[in-house]
């Protein structure tokens, strides 16, 4: 903290999202907050975090080219008592999960109202989880899986597919690693989540984290 105030910082790819946002949380919470600084870059956020000991950062997911999910990793790898808040003008629920494994403390879509980002903040500094309404529907769906002998059913590729899936990639993203067209990936990415008995992209995130695919770093097929 800094004279009694709680340091943030925003790292986001939109200079002038930034500072509305900052003049935002100075106007209805000055005595509260104090925004020390922004980056534009994500490979600039883990030494703003140090260099400004910033209790929480702001982290906008579409971060070219390294990444939101990345940076938040970067982040909370070198600054675990670091605090995130993930936000994303997409409703990529997939992403957002992966933000969250990533070691995000909470997720919200750059369309909620401004207003109402103070309370999220400090639950987040108190250690309570920020989620979304309809992604805890579908980490709890997920949740339900039992999923016995599913990684035995799935090849490497599959594996491989499913980490980059769970990453939040999207599809053109998903592509070029496979070596495959988009329109190839398409078809793959929907024959894997009936393989895996995932609705969607969000199930399909939540059950490669209960297997550690995304603590995997070995490249290897998760077995």
């Amino acid at each position: 903290m800094r004279d009694g105030r709680y340091v943030v910082v925003i790292v986001d790819d939109h200079a002038l999202f930034s500072q509305g946002l900052a003049l935002l949380l100075e106007s209805r919470a000055g005595d509260t907050f104090v925004v020390a600084g922004s980056t534009t870059a994500g490979e600039d956020a883990v030494a703003l975090v140090g260099r400004e000991a910033a209790d929480i950062a702001i982290v906008d997911l579409a971060l070219p080219p390294l990444g939101g999910v990345e940076t938040i990793r970067r982040i909370t790898a070198a600054y675990p008592r670091t605090h995130v808040l993930a936000l994303s003008g997409t409703d990529d629920l997939a992403l957002a999960t992966a933000a969250l494994r990533a070691g995000a403390g909470g997720f919200l879509g750059k369309s909620a109202d401004p207003e109402v980002l103070v309370a999220p903040l400090l639950a987040i500094l108190a250690g309570v989880r920020v989620v979304r309404p309809d992604l805890l529907d579908a980490l709890l769906a997920a949740g339900d899986r039992t999923g016995d002998g599913l990684l035995e059913r799935l090849g490497p590729r599959e594996v491989a597919l499913w980490r980059l899936l769970a990453r939040g990639l999207e599809t053109s993203e998903i592509a070029k690693p496979m070596l495959v067209s988009e329109r190839t990936a398409k078809r793959m990415i929907a024959s894997l989540l009936h393989r895996l008995g995932a609705a969607n992209r969000i199930e399909a995130a939540a059950l490669a984290g209960r297997y550690g695919l995304l603590d995997d770093t070995d490249g290897g097929s998760g077995r």
